[in-house]
């Protein structure tokens, strides 16, 4: 080879060597959630299933290195939901978005999408409606119909035939009401009345009296995890119901297992529908447990928010590699259309009509474990359930 064409392959080697560089830019992530205040365990979680994600998978995609931005949303708050997700678009300049606990928080935030080009991964907010309100949302966490539905033909079949309901009063609240009305009375029960409790409210010994007096022998209830779900399983003991022979149903919002400890035997025997538990046994699961506990810095402390969150980077990076790191929201969106893959709650899809997630639900009963201390076991699995909020387009 002469000088000349080793001058000339040097040359065309570091333009292609700088053409790569300059397109394998680094790719922002903005995650809003609560990583303060009363709510600030499920931000932790979201922390967690991201973290436990980057540190299984990589910090990088097809040569992008992926940074993460987080934003505290210590509370329900849209304007403040919005103005934070304007900041990470405008100033930190993410192309994509993720988090999001509050149901009114994801609606305050999907009118942006558009203009801005960047797509919306939910990591728990659960109202089915938020997915009609922009083509640019996916979501990996579930919704209240989703995990409440097979509740109604459960506590029929477990002999109630009239219950009541008794859920806050906003989206998610109002979709687990609905979706257990309708399967209970499909079942041939009676719902004797349906009680909406402000998102605010603390005190539940009236309304544990309303139950008492309702003459149901069964009690359907969702409220939001965090400390009101804590106080409300305490009362519905405290008060006697659960000694009266009045049967507890309700997602697994009630039983998260980093409030177990503190339900201790009051807990035990208490049914719930979800999509995840800690305990669930496979091996993806028992990966995730060890790479989530290590981030979060305790298996007390981990919680059903975390494997959201770590399913939802599973499709950012999918979108990621689709796009190749360019900003294309609509491609992005569309290349997860269909995904399928095996999560640490079991296998889930992600529908291309509606983007969300369809997955097992799980009966789960508090029992001991092995080690003594309190989880949510696993009794019967209702496979590759849908929305039922949510109509196919």
């Amino acid at each position: 080879m002469t000088a000349g064409k080793r001058i000339l392959g040097a040359a065309v080697g570091a333009l292609l060597m700088s053409s790569v560089s300059a397109y394998a830019e680094t790719i922002k992530v903005g995650i809003i959630g609560p990583f303060s205040g009363p709510f600030a365990l499920q931000g932790k979680n979201f922390q967690a299933g991201v973290e436990a994600y980057m540190a299984l998978n990589g910090k990088s995609v097809k040569g992008h290195d992926i940074e993460v931005i987080y934003r505290d949303l210590p509370a329900a708050n849209p304007a403040q939901s919005r103005a934070l997700a304007q900041e990470l678009v405008v100033k930190e300049k993410v192309q994509y978005l993720g988090g999001v606990y509050f149901t009114p928080d994801a609606m305050a935030i999907t009118p942006l999408l558009a203009q801005a080009n960047t797509p919306l991964v939910i990591f728990n907010a659960a109202t089915s409606a938020i997915m009609n309100t922009s083509p640019l949302v996916v979501r990996t966490s579930f919704t209240t119909a989703q995990t409440t539905h097979p509740l109604g033909k459960i506590a029929f079949d477990e002999g109630v035939k009239k219950a009541i309901t008794v859920v806050s009063d906003y989206g998610p609240g109002v979709d687990a009401e609905n979706a257990f009305k309708k399967a209970f009375e499909a079942a041939g029960g009676q719902v004797t009345e349906s009680i909406r409790m402000p998102m605010n409210t603390t005190d539940f010994s009236p309304i544990m009296q309303r139950v008492r007096d309702s003459g149901a022998t069964g009690l359907f209830t969702f409220l939001p995890s965090g400390p009101p779900t804590l106080g409300f399983v305490k009362a519905f003991n405290e008060t006697g119901l659960k000694q009266a022979g009045i049967k507890f149903y309700a997602p697994g919002d009630l039983t998260q297992e980093s409030d177990l400890p503190a339900l201790g035997a009051a807990a035990e025997g208490l049914k719930t529908s979800f999509h995840y538990a800690v305990s669930h046994d496979s091996p993806e699961n028992k990966k995730f447990v060890e790479a989530a506990t290590k981030a979060i810095g305790g298996a007390d402390q981990l919680s059903f928010p975390s494997v959201g969150a770590y399913d939802g980077m599973h499709v950012i990076y999918k979108m990621i590699e689709a796009t190749d790191g360019k900003q294309d929201a609509k491609k992005a969106v569309d290349a997860v259309k269909g995904l399928s893959w095996t999560s640490p709650r079991g296998p889930v899809r992600i529908e291309a009509d509606t983007r969300h997630i369809t997955q097992n639900i799980y009966l789960r009963e508090v029992a001991k474990g092995a080690d003594g201390k309190y989880i949510n076991k696993e009794i019967q699995t209702f496979a590759d359930q849908k929305d039922p909020g949510m109509p196919t387009q």
